[in-house]
């Protein structure tokens, strides 16, 4: 191994380059350097700047984010097994990841393919458990670092979007990555959200976030549809006892006090890690279990919130 002097030039391992989807318009990293050289001394204000105009999405029906306030709380596993459980019951359903740092649908779902382009130059989605999929994971290789500034990824979402052939849906669920950051304000910007899931585990420090993810969706103008409690309990394969391993009604408490919806809970089991790990979530390989007939559960009450909206525009914003 040899360490770079002051002014020697890195060389390039041709078989080491990445070849990203030929159809992927994301902005580089040197383009954006490049803008940042080329402004002009006098800049706008974002208040000057004209805004992008929203992506409108006709033929889909409910666009539904599905979001937690920090990480590991399980919202992949809960977004794509929510999204098999609704197709289940007839409804066309797509799920898009925007989680360009860590993709796990591909994982999740078990495909890693590459996209193909339609002749009107529009993005195929993947199709696995009878689910429309797009994911960033699809279009570069997976040991690759996701390393966008907030410009390219607000470039990537508004792409999965708009230049993605979705089709009629029922159902658009959009998994977020965690936290509050540019994703989300991208995504509130460009189409009109139907509302956001909110996903969570019973601990304080987990709720404590639900609070904040709240907090920013009120800021936004997106409705929030109800909350989720993640690994709410472990029951007994041998006895079948149910067990609070962490506390009790944490996620009915915290949706109590926003007056939101509280759309169920989600035990924890090994299972349901395991069989994300191996490519067929567990609502699609076991769906007579107790932890498919959870998920189900909880799809049913979304549902009915979304029936009881009515209109989406109708939403009771926090």
């Amino acid at each position: 191994m040899r360490f770079l002097k002051k002014g020697d030039k890195k060389k390039e391992n041709p078989d080491k380059q990445i070849k990203p989807h030929p159809d992927l318009k994301v902005i580089s990293g040197s383009e954006i350097s490049g803008k940042r050289q080329q402004r002009p001394a006098q800049q706008t204000t974002p208040q000057q700047q004209a805004p992008q105009q929203n992506i409108t999405l006709p033929n889909i029906k409910y666009k539904i984010a599905v979001a937690s306030g920090k990480g590991g709380v399980g919202k992949s596993t809960v977004a794509t097994n929510l999204a098999i459980s609704l197709a289940q019951v007839g409804a066309k359903v797509g799920l898009m990841d925007a989680d360009a740092y860590g993709p796990s649908i591909p994982t999740m779902m078990g495909i890693q393919e590459n996209p193909k382009t339609s002749p009107e130059r529009k993005l195929i989605p993947l199709v696995r458990h009878d689910i429309k999929l797009m994911s960033i994971g699809f279009m570069v290789p997976e040991e690759q670092a996701m390393i966008w500034r907030g410009p390219m990824l607000h470039s990537a979402i508004r792409q999965f979007l708009s230049d993605v052939d979705w089709g009629e849906l029922d159902y658009l669920i959009i998994d977020l990555p965690p936290g509050t950051g540019d994703v989300a304000l991208t995504l509130s910007q460009a189409i009109p959200l139907t509302g956001a899931v909110i996903v969570t585990t019973p601990q304080d420090v987990a709720l404590a976030d639900v609070r904040r993810g709240v907090a920013m969706f009120e800021r936004l103008g997106v409705p929030i549809l109800g909350i989720i409690e993640n690994m709410s309990y472990f029951r007994c394969p041998h006895c079948n006892e149910k067990t609070e391993i962490f506390k009790a009604d944490g996620g009915k408490k915290t949706s109590e006090r926003f007056g939101v919806s509280f759309l169920g809970e989600i035990p924890l089991d090994a299972e349901v890690c395991t069989a994300g790990d191996l490519g067929v979530p567990i609502v699609a390989g076991h769906p007579d279990s107790h932890q498919a007939e959870a998920f189900s559960d909880v799809a049913s009450a979304l549902d009915q919130v979304l029936k009881e909206s009515g209109d989406e525009d109708e939403l009771t914003i926090l």
